[in-house]
């Protein structure tokens, strides 16, 4: 009887944990869903471009035939070249990297932080006797780039599981919706608050769906990750961006992957 008693207040306080990030979520569809009624929620994923018919056309014609073919290329040739030791980046991943990016970031208990896959990239560089690769560079962001690729259509399912999982993910909303910078802005004002109106000609996209497909190459050419972005978003809304892989932007992440769960994933992707 007090095995049960027990078992059951564990799943109680499992289910505690989730149930903020869960409302959260839902909360936050019900918000796009009343501002935007005719965008369906498979298509968040193309974000500004579910909004304009022209330029998702324009998108669609492009992805049939990507100018960054060869620059993906460069990222798969990575991936798979051996290591010193004869092993690859496949041998650091279930099923040989396949199906399990949309599976990151993930809060490790253990390490007590967030785990973006670029962090598993590095892992299994350091494991296995090379060098890092700079966190967020264009090197970084073309292996990411194609190992994605291989999680094509699975779709995002992060877990916020535990105490140290919930603490982060809060910390990563809070960052989202806190205002900074000389504008005096929050990331949630562009991409919660005013998603679906122009702002320099292009509508704003909404924060669902955005992590579902970076790194991205913006103009056909220029590899830019997630975190590159935030650093961007950071220096247009006036203040000082932090460091890619620092607690607060992997927090951000984590935070911002969650609320994309249930989405399929494509990377990468154009964007202008």
């Amino acid at each position: 009887m007090r095995k049960f008693t027990l078992m059951l207040a564990l799943l109680a306080s499992s289910f505690s944990a989730l149930a903020g990030p869960m409302e959260d979520r839902e909360d936050l569809i019900a918000h796009y869903k009343k501002m935007l009624p005719d965008i369906r929620f498979e298509n968040y994923v193309y974000g500004s471009l579910s909004m304009n018919p022209d330029a998702k056309s324009q998108y669609d014609e492009f992805m049939s035939f990507p100018s960054y073919s060869m620059d993906l290329e460069k990222g798969q040739h990575a991936w798979e070249k051996p290591f010193a030791n004869g092993k690859q980046f496949s041998s650091c991943f279930p099923n040989g990297g396949k199906n399990v990016a949309g599976n990151y970031p993930y809060f490790d208990e253990t390490a007590g932080r967030v785990v973006t896959f670029e962090n598993a990239i590095n892992a299994c560089l350091k494991a296995n006797g090379e060098k890092e690769l700079p966190y967020g560079e264009a090197e970084m962001g073309l292996l990411t780039a194609y190992a994605k690729s291989l999680s094509d259509g699975m779709k995002v399912n992060v877990r916020v599981e535990g105490k140290g999982a919930l603490a982060a993910y809060e910390k990563g909303k809070e960052y989202y919706y806190a205002r900074r910078g000389k504008l005096n802005n929050s990331c949630a004002s562009c991409h919660v608050d005013s998603a679906g109106k122009l702002m320099n000609g292009e509508h704003l996209s909404m924060m669902i769906g955005q992590a579902t497909h970076y790194p991205v190459f913006l103009g056909g050419t220029d590899i830019t990750t997630l975190q590159k972005r935030f650093m961007q978003c950071g220096k247009n809304m006036g203040g000082a961006p932090l460091e890619a892989n620092s607690e607060t932007y992997n927090d951000l992440e984590y935070f911002m992957t969650y609320m994309s769960n249930g989405l399929p994933m494509q990377t990468p992707v154009y964007r202008r």
